[in-house]
């Protein structure tokens, strides 16, 4: 049976090179592969999948108001991957999971909290119903493992803000709790 997976990890931990490796792979196979993001992350071209590594793909925009089963009912592929899935809403993570269930393994790659540890409304969602979860590590500066993706602002750690401000490596950085506790850039 077909399944949802969460594959989640800080800023900086290879979550979008993963995620195009995988629709790679399944491709080589001969496996037709709907590689997907949401629109909230237009940061590098609307439909420009792109990691800071260089690999680069295509995808299909999810508007906040896509019903992705309607949608996948229209436009069957063998497998989903879904980049930035921190940003769908949990109507679409509950349709994604529709989809996996009777259809195609799904695979979601995005990030778990936001700059202040509090959960996206994606995640939250994929936390409670994905049938798979992975972390994705990546390693702060200090050495410990990056959980926290720190907003930076001005070469300062921020806390407080606007949930979502798309950016690229100088906005956040993947970090440790006790360095983002402290503010410690260096």
């Amino acid at each position: 049976m077909p399944k949802l997976y969460f594959k989640y990890g800080a800023m900086g931990s290879s979550k979008t090179a993963q995620a195009l490796m995988t629709k790679f792979n399944y491709e080589e196979k001969g496996y037709t592969v709907g590689l997907m993001k949401p629109a909230t992350d237009d940061r590098d071209g609307a439909d420009v999948i792109r990691s800071r590594i260089g690999l680069e793909g295509r995808g299909i925009v999810i508007s906040n108001d896509l019903d992705l089963y309607d949608w996948f009912l229209q436009n069957r592929y063998d497998v989903l991957v879904i980049d930035e899935a921190q940003f769908l809403t949990a109507a679409q993570v509950e349709q994604l999971k529709d989809i996996a269930m009777e259809f195609v393994p799904v695979l979601c790659f995005g990030l778990k909290t936001d700059f202040r540890t509090y959960m996206f409304e994606g995640s939250k969602r994929l936390f409670e119903i994905a049938d798979s979860l992975t972390e994705i590590k990546s390693v702060c500066r200090c050495g410990r493992k990056a959980e926290v993706n720190a907003r930076i602002k001005d070469g300062r750690v921020v806390k407080e803000g606007e949930q979502i401000l798309i950016g690229g490596n100088d906005a956040y950085i993947g970090m440790c709790y006790n360095c983002w506790q402290a503010g410690k850039l260096d």
